[in-house]
C-alpha cells in the first residue's frame, strides 16, 4: 500500500521534511482556504502541487484529496443546487487535469468527526482523543437545549450528563464546544451555539430517508463526471457512526455502504475504509466490511478505538483497540494483488495512519487535534510492520 500522510498545508506544524522522515511518500491534503461550493481552479491546485514537490529530494507527491467538501445546501437539498453541482464537477475535472485522481469526501451533516476530549491523559504523560457520551449529552440537552434531546439518551447517561453540567464552569462549557468543533480541522466555517441552532433548524424535516435521497442525487450528478475523467471518489464513514444532535447519519454501517455503492454502480463511486470510524460502532464487523467491499475501496484510514458499553470510546494504539487490524490489512493487501494481477495500473491502495496520540515532544505543540507527528509516526511504523509481515507470509505485493 502507498504510505501517505495528512498535511493541512503550509501552516501545518508538521512540515513536509518531517513527513518524509516518517517514511511516507504520499501527501493527503486539500485546499482548505477555498470556501465550500467554490471551484478549485487549476491554478490553485498546481500551486499546492508545487509546494509539495518544491524539494525534489523529499520525493513527495499529492496522492489523495481529503477532502473536496460538499456544500451544506446539497446535503439539505435546499434551493437551486445547479451551481454547486456544476462547481463540484468542474473541480473534479481540474483535479484530473492536474493528475490527482483519488478524492475522499464525507456526507456528515453540520459537523465532521466529533470528540468531547482532545487531550485525555494516558499513562506517562501522553494524550488521546476521546468521545464521552455523557458529555455530549450534556452539550446536546443543556448547552444546545435541543428540543427532545433527552429522549435520545438512556437514564444513566442523562444522570451523568446532569452531574457533569451542574459541576461544570463556563470555561468547561466553552472548552466542550470548542472540542466538538475541532473535528472540522479544515472547515471554512465553525459554529457557536446560536449558529448550531440555525443549522439544525435548516435540517428540520430531513430524516434518514431524505438525507439518503440527497446523497443519491449528489452521486447521480457527479459520479458520471468522475468516471469520465478517471477520478475515484471514496466516501468516508460517519465518525462516530451514530446520530448527533438529532441529525441522521447515513454512512455508519454495512447496510449504509451497500446502499451508497448501489445508488450509482460505478467504479468511480467508492469507499474510504476508516477502521476507526466504523470501529466505534458496536455492531460493526470492520474486517467483514473491508472484505465485502474490497473491490470498491480506494483509500484507507487505519486507526483503532477502544469502546465502552455506553457508547463512549477512545482512540487506542493503532494495533491495540477493538478492531483486528491484521485482518483489515490482510484484506487490503489481497485486494491489491487481485488488482495487480488484473492489470490495473492503479492497483496500490493509498493508506494513512489516522489520528495519533500526542506523545513526547509533541505534547503541547500547536498541531491539529488528532494529527501530531510522533503519535502518527508510531502508528505508521506499527502498520508498516503488519504490512511487511503479511506480505511476506502470504506472498502479497506491498
Amino acid at each position: 500500500m502507498e504510505q501517505t500522510w495528512r498535511w493541512f498545508g503550509p501552516d501545518d506544524a508538521v512540515k513536509l521534511p518531517d513527513i518524509r522522515q516518517t517514511g511516507a511518500t504520499g501527501i493527503v491534503t486539500a485546499l482548505h482556504h477555498v470556501p465550500y461550493g467554490v471551484v478549485w481552479t487549476v491554478e490553485e491546485i498546481e500551486a499546492r502541487k508545487s509546494q509539495i514537490a518544491a524539494d525534489p529530494t523529499l520525493g513527495l507527491r499529492w496522492s489523495v484529496v481529503e477532502s473536496l467538501p460538499i456544500h451544506e445546501s446539497i446535503k439539505i437539498g435546499e434551493g437551486n443546487l445547479t451551481p454547486y453541482f456544476d462547481n463540484y464537477r468542474q473541480s473534479l475535472r481540474n483535479l484530473a487535469q492536474c493528475g490527482i485522481t483519488t478524492v475522499c469526501y464525507n456526507f456528515m451533516p453540520v459537523v465532521d468527526w466529533t470528540r468531547t476530549e482532545l487531550a485525555h491523559p494516558l499513562p506517562g504523560g501522553g494524550t488521546a482523543l476521546r468521545f464521552n457520551l455523557h458529555e455530549f449529552a450534556a452539550f446536546d440537552c443543556f448547552m444546545l437545549q435541543r428540543p427532545g434531546a433527552d429522549a435520545e439518551f438512556s437514564s444513566e447517561t442523562l444522570a451523568r450528563a446532569t452531574e457533569w453540567y451542574e459541576r461544570s464552569s463556563e470555561t468547561d462549557r466553552r472548552k466542550l464546544l470548542n472540542n466538538i468543533m475541532a473535528g472540522l480541522p479544515g472547515a471554512y466555517d465553525r459554529y457557536d451555539i446560536p449558529g448550531l441552532r440555525v443549522m439544525l433548524d435548516r435540517y428540520r424535516g430531513i430524516d434518514r430517508d431524505a438525507l439518503r435521497a440527497n446523497l443519491a442525487r449528489f452521486l447521480r450528478e457527479v459520479i458520471p463526471t468522475a468516471e469520465e475523467v478517471g477520478i475515484r471518489m471514496c466516501i468516508h464513514p460517519d465518525d462516530p457512526p451514530r446520530s448527533l444532535m438529532g441529525l441522521p447519519r447515513i454512512v455508519s454501517n454495512e447496510e449504509d455502504i451497500a446502499f451508497i455503492l448501489d445508488a450509482v454502480d460505478s467504479p468511480a463511486n467508492g469507499l474510504t475504509i476508516c477502521s476507526g470510524s466504523l470501529g466505534a460502532g458496536a455492531a460493526n464487523d470492520v474486517p467483514g466490511i473491508a472484505e465485502r467491499f474490497a473491490e470498491r475501496i480506494w483509500f484507507a484510514h487505519l486507526r483503532n478505538v477502544a469502546k465502552d458499553p455506553d457508547g463512549s470510546f477512545m482512540e487506542a494504539d493503532h494495533l491495540g483497540g477493538d478492531t483486528d487490524m491484521v485482518a483489515v490489512v490482510t484484506t487490503l493487501l489481497e485486494e491489491q494483488k487481485r488488482r495487480k494481477d488484473a492489470g490495473d495500473p492503479r492497483w496500490r491502495i493509498p493508506m494513512r495512519p489516522d489520528h495519533g496520540h500526542e506523545l513526547l515532544d509533541d505534547v503541547g505543540k500547536p498541531t491539529h487535534p488528532g494529527y501530531p507527528a510522533i503519535g502518527r509516526l508510531k502508528g505508521l511504523a506499527e502498520l508498516r510492520g503488519v504490512m511487511k509481515a503479511v506480505s511476506t507470509l502470504r506472498d502479497l505485493p506491498l
